[in-house]
């Protein structure tokens, strides 16, 4: 997993990790930060394994530790996240010895984390969107009632 701690040291990796830190300093409801990152990068893996896909482990990872990468561009200019770190991860991924077809599989994954059409899809996309959806505990957040998350989206049970 040598390459998933190139990322998290990686210096415009931590630079965006910070700064979307200190734009959701006051927000009351879920933060992107390394527990969300590392949340997602478990789920995955499980459905990784679970469904048989063979994503080599720290694929899974990288694409979890870099979904939200974008989020601070979102909260400087309303830039959709997920186009802003899909802009972002090539550079980063190229620092860390990622391959070409292994930052492409990423960056799709980046790119489509929200897209619901790939909710099923047996890909690193697919495991991505799902297991983004899954790592929040709304069935136990004391802000549940206040976010503007539509129910059928919220997690209002443990899945398991």
């Amino acid at each position: 997993m040598e390459r998933i701690n190139r990322i998290f040291k990686n210096e415009k990796y931590r630079s965006h990790i910070e700064k979307t830190a200190e734009y959701e300093k006051k927000r009351k409801f879920c933060h992107h930060d390394m527990t969300h990152f590392m949340n997602v990068a478990r789920i995955a893996q499980i459905f990784n394994l679970e469904e048989g896909l063979m994503i080599p482990k720290d694929v899974v990872y990288a694409a979890a530790l870099l979904h939200d990468v974008g989020r601070d561009i979102q909260y400087l200019n309303e830039m959709p996240h997920e186009m802003a770190g899909a802009a972002i991860a090539p550079e980063i991924l190229w620092e860390c010895d990622f391959s070409s077809d292994e930052a492409s599989e990423i960056i799709r994954a980046i790119r489509e984390h929200r897209n619901e059409k790939i909710m099923e899809e047996r890909s690193l996309a697919g495991i991505l969107y799902r297991a983004d959806k899954l790592s929040r505990d709304c069935y136990c957040c004391k802000m549940e009632k206040a976010c503007d998350w539509k129910d059928g989206r919220k997690n209002k049970r443990i899945v398991i």
